[in-house]
């Protein structure tokens, strides 16, 4: 397993070791011991899966109170993935990274409590899978708009399908302090 620091610090991608051959691959896709050794100790609670087509965005999505950690990954398909940093006080705060996860990199993607996420589908189909530090939480459930001018974040699609719920969330600018996670170094 190799650890890969991103730009944003605290959000890693995980490249797993493969071991394949004529007959098909391996993988370990989580292993708590070896995440250890990389200062990463999740503990998760929560195991969801999405199915999108292509163009689907989903995101920026958070929980606050009641953060969740995600460690997420693709198993068909390929996805443009991005984390944000939203906790007030921080160094970094409004600057995102952005990994390319799919079925063929194997990649797994860590994003800490603290950070809004989403991606978006560029395959005819994307698989994914989230493992989370915390159950969901309707009453925490909140949400950044995707194309928040401030963030500007670099979407790689300009025409993207979006829920309700996506396409009303407020910009990071009208999040009232007190809905945003703190920075605790």
């Amino acid at each position: 397993m190799k650890v890969i620091q991103t730009d944003l610090p605290g959000c890693v991608v995980i490249e797993p070791r493969v071991f394949g051959d004529d007959r098909g691959f391996f993988f370990e896709s989580f292993n708590r011991d070896k995440l250890a050794e990389h200062g990463l100790s999740p503990n998760f609670v929560q195991g969801n899966v999405s199915s999108s087509s292509r163009g689907v965005l989903r995101g920026l999505h958070y929980q606050w109170p009641r953060p969740q950690g995600k460690y997420v990954s693709v198993v068909e398909g390929e996805v443009w993935d991005v984390a944000v940093d939203i906790r007030r006080g921080s160094p970094h705060f409004g600057r995102w990274t952005a990994v390319l996860l799919s079925a063929e990199n194997k990649r797994h993607f860590w994003i800490p409590e603290g950070f809004a996420h989403g991606f978006v589908v560029l395959s005819e189909r994307a698989v994914f899978t989230y493992l989370c530090t915390e159950t969901y939480d309707a009453a925490a459930d909140a949400g950044i708009r995707w194309n928040d001018a401030k963030l500007a974040i670099d979407w790689p699609v300009t025409d993207v399908s979006l829920s309700d719920k996506d396409a009303r969330a407020p910009f990071l600018d009208e999040v009232p302090e007190d809905r945003l996670p703190v920075y605790a170094p």
